[in-house]
């Protein structure tokens, strides 16, 4: 039988609230707590408890998770939880936090007497309510005890990458891997909005392609989104997605790597975003390709 812990969920937005109905499912105690309290309480109806503070949400817990905006939001709202932070909890940071951040976390846990495991994560709204996330983990061998059982719940794939959560791996391998889903992302919205300037069918493209090389069913995933105007609620939020391609860019500059491609699509989603999409699937990053917000 798994073994079943508190668990504190700091941070319910897409990925959140699904990693804690996950987490009550399997059994966990869970306590929850979100910067805006209406988008934490529907999980009270799911079983789990929602604190007032970060400090209220952590008392007791044997494991933290926390899935934050960026790096300096996961540290600040660990600052507020300090007080109630328990010594030798383990802290679970599935953030995507950026290289840079990640030390000043892990030195936190630290100050703190926390076992920390850099732990982000693969997967939009649809696998997190699955469970069907991978989680991507660096930390130490003794604790993971603690963590695999979350990992378990909330994912169908757990990939260590090494045992020193401060060192980043797991966050690296993450920003490696968003890169890729950033440029696909970014082109099948130009392969869309090319079609349309063109008067081109978007369907005879993707029977061109079809069984070959060139075709990927994530294409045709996101294209279905925009064609069929299902951009809400979003997979993986536009504004959100801007965050990790500048991450991405960032790290590839620190490291001596000029990164074009997701510099633009940076720059793409930024668009999108000033166009009143920012709460959108990333996929109608489609619609910076045109001057003016079309529903078209």
């Amino acid at each position: 039988m798994t073994d079943q812990y508190t668990v504190s969920v700091l941070g319910t937005g897409i990925m959140g609230a699904a990693m804690a109905r996950n987490l009550v499912r399997a059994g966990h105690t869970v306590r929850v707590w979100n910067r805006t309290r209406a988008k934490a309480e529907p999980l009270a109806a799911d079983g789990a408890y929602v604190a007032d503070s970060p400090a209220e949400a952590v008392q007791d817990a044997d494991v933290v998770l926390t899935v934050l905006y960026d790096g300096p939001a996961a540290l600040e709202v660990m600052r507020e939880a300090a007080p109630g932070l328990r010594p030798g909890a383990a802290w679970v940071q599935s953030t995507t936090a950026g290289i840079e951040a990640i030390t000043g976390l892990a030195a936190f846990a630290s100050e703190h007497g926390l076992v920390f495991y850099d732990a982000p994560v693969l997967g939009t709204r649809q696998p997190a309510e699955a469970g069907q996330l991978t989680v991507l983990a660096a930390g130490p061998v003794q604790g993971r005890e603690l963590v695999e059982p979350v990992f378990d719940a909330v994912g169908a794939r757990t990939v260590w990458t090494g045992e020193d959560g401060g060192a980043g791996s797991a966050t690296r391998l993450k920003l490696v891997a968003n890169s890729w889903v950033l440029a696909a992302t970014a082109a099948t919205g130009e392969v869309l909005a090319l079609s349309k300037a063109l008067s081109v069918d978007p369907q005879h493209f993707f029977d061109l392609i079809a069984g070959g090389p060139l075709d990927m069913g994530y294409l045709k995933a996101k294209s279905a989104l925009v064609l069929d105007d299902r951009l809400s609620p979003a997979q993986f939020a536009v504004t959100t997605a801007a965050k990790d391609a500048r991450l991405i860019v960032e790290a590839g500059a620190r490291n001596g790597v000029r990164l074009d491609v997701a510099e633009a699509s940076a720059e793409r989603l930024e668009r999108a975003a000033a166009q009143g999409h920012g709460d959108e699937d990333m996929a109608a990053a489609y619609f910076a390709s045109f001057e003016e917000k079309t529903g078209d």
